[in-house]
């Protein structure tokens, strides 16, 4: 197709891990490539109540490339600001999307009610939800079902094709052809040894290419399926030896059902006891569905009816998930993945103090949230205004990633070879993305923020344009309101550490002093 080469705004995942969303204008034309949630710390999840920087009615169509909140979650609010267009993906994606779209927007409701009804807030203007159910209802009639490796036409004068990502069940990479430029954007990869889904595919020879980078300055163990299960008989078992329950923050979202097949082969196998196993994620539970629909489809999966072994006991209701926290020696499997949300947290609250308990990490935990610190060892946190002392104990295993690593994001890239013009590193923290700018050297590898603006020719290497905003890089890691958090919960025990109360006054007196000197300076 011939015209003026098209720009590529970064909206989203700009050295971050959330919120990817980029923008192709075309000379006729305006798509979105995603229209994700910001997540993560407080700061960064500001961004989502921001207004867009683009004007939702002048989008002509979305291209989806998988159904996680990372990359759908803003489509709601985007239907409800005026979007009137198409969203194409894949169906298994827009069968997903009927469930997690509508769960999204119930936890915008109850977030911003509970929010509203804490007594630490009853001085701050009510919170109100980014959107509504009914906007996640209308957003999903705008869903339209393109097939992997068959061209469509988004918007006239632009050519697409989705290829396999194999990062989750209906996971796409998008090729866009627009003004004479051939672009690809990865989307999130998936690595070798994936349960349910074949390895990545792509196109080679393309202008421009954008690369996801969540795991680039990581490499995991050579580990297959069957290495991953021993891993977690062993987690289990260990586990279940301490008496405590074992508590698996899970995404809803195929790492549930890694997890379920997993365990059902290793019962079946007689490796693990009959141990119960809630599934307590009304949203898993949903997915779950639409994974045992098409079990027939999926690799790996020796059994239709895996899915509902007896062990699993699927929880709906809020009653159910309460009475299941006071067990013992149970395995709870509950969203959110990085604990930010979801019934997780009040299994947390309950299991933390228990010493005999074992909280067991299978995905990533990006920076700011709750799964992070926990993860890095912290001895109390804040759950939804409560201070909670951590004795359980902390275990990962890291082959349920659902990214490929550095070593398969090289391979991937390289399969894309020649890429003629640029190489953008999306989706990543910056560490992760440094490392693999050095690994890409002498190529033209841009690793954009959030607010830049960059035109694409074709055959060409990219041109620099003026952003269209700057968000600034203090919202993408651990902000201050982790760092209070994190003296909140230590501040009584270390005042206690102190000898006597006289030294203890000082210390406040201290702190209050330092409080009103930063005040009295003013903004720096």
């Amino acid at each position: 197709m011939s015209g003026e080469a098209p720009d590529v705004i970064i909206h989203g995942a700009g050295r971050t891990v959330t919120g990817s969303c980029f923008e192709v204008r075309s000379e006729d034309s305006r798509l979105l490539v995603d229209c994700g949630l910001f997540q993560g710390s407080r700061t960064l999840e500001a961004l989502n109540y921001q207004p867009f920087a683009f004007d939702p009615e002048a989008i002509d169509s979305v291209i989806l490339t998988h159904a996680h909140i990372d990359h759908s979650g803003l489509l709601p609010r985007l239907v409800a600001e005026g979007f009137r267009g198409r969203i194409h993906c894949t169906a298994p994606t827009a069968d997903l999307l009927q469930w997690m779209l509508p769960d999204a927007a119930r936890i915008q409701e109850q977030d911003a009610d509970r929010r509203n009804r804490r007594a630490d807030r009853a001085a701050d203007p009510p919170r109100l939800p980014l959107y509504r159910l009914h906007d996640a209802r209308t957003t999903l009639g705008r869903l339209r079902a393109e097939a992997p490796g068959h061209a469509f036409t988004p918007v006239k004068g632009v050519s697409a094709r989705l290829w396999n990502a194999g990062h989750i069940l209906g996971s796409a990479s998008v090729e866009i052809l627009a003004g004479g430029s051939r672009i690809l954007f990865s989307g999130d990869i998936g690595p070798e040894h994936k349960a349910f889904l074949p390895d990545p595919e792509g196109p080679s020879g393309v202008d421009h290419l954008f690369c996801e980078a969540t795991y680039g300055d990581r490499e995991r163990p050579d580990q297959s399926l069957a290495d991953r299960r021993t891993l977690l008989e062993t987690e289990l078992k260990a586990a279940l030896a301490r008496g405590g329950n074992v508590l698996i923050p899970a995404f809803a979202l195929e790492r549930t059902q890694e997890l379920l097949l997993d365990i059902a082969l290793l019962v079946n196998q007689g490796r693990l006891p009959h141990t119960r196993v809630f599934i307590d994620s009304p949203l898993a539970n949903g997915i779950t569905a639409v994974f045992a629909a098409r079990a027939r489809h999926l690799m790996d999966v020796p059994d239709v009816d895996l899915f509902q072994h007896p062990v699993f006991h699927y929880v709906s209701d809020r009653r159910t998930s309460q009475r299941i926290g006071r067990l013992k020696g149970v395995i709870i499997i509950a969203a959110s993945g990085m604990c930010e949300a979801g019934r997780i947290r009040a299994h947390l609250v309950d299991n933390l103090p228990d010493p005999g308990a074992t909280v067991l990490f299978v995905g990533f935990q990006a920076q700011g949230t709750l799964g992070r610190v926990l993860k890095d060892g912290a001895s109390r946190v804040r759950i939804s205004g409560s201070d909670v002392v951590v004795r359980a104990q902390m275990k990962a295993i890291e082959g349920y990633s659902a990214h490929a690593d550095r070593s398969e994001l090289l391979s991937w890239i390289a399969a894309r070879q020649p890429v003629h013009g640029s190489i953008f590193l999306t989706h990543g923290e910056p560490a992760a993305i440094e490392s693999l700018v050095a690994a890409l050297a002498p190529a033209d590898v841009h690793a954009p923020t959030i607010g830049q603006r960059f035109r694409l020719p074709a055959a060409a290497r990219a041109i620099a344009l003026p952003p269209v905003r700057d968000v600034g890089t203090g919202a993408l890691g651990s902000d201050w309101q982790n760092d209070y958090a994190k003296l909140a919960v230590e501040l009584k025990p270390g005042l206690q550490r102190l000898p006597d109360d006289r030294a203890r006054e000082r210390a406040i007196r201290a702190m209050r002093a330092a409080l009103e000197q930063a005040l009295a300076q003013g903004p720096q």
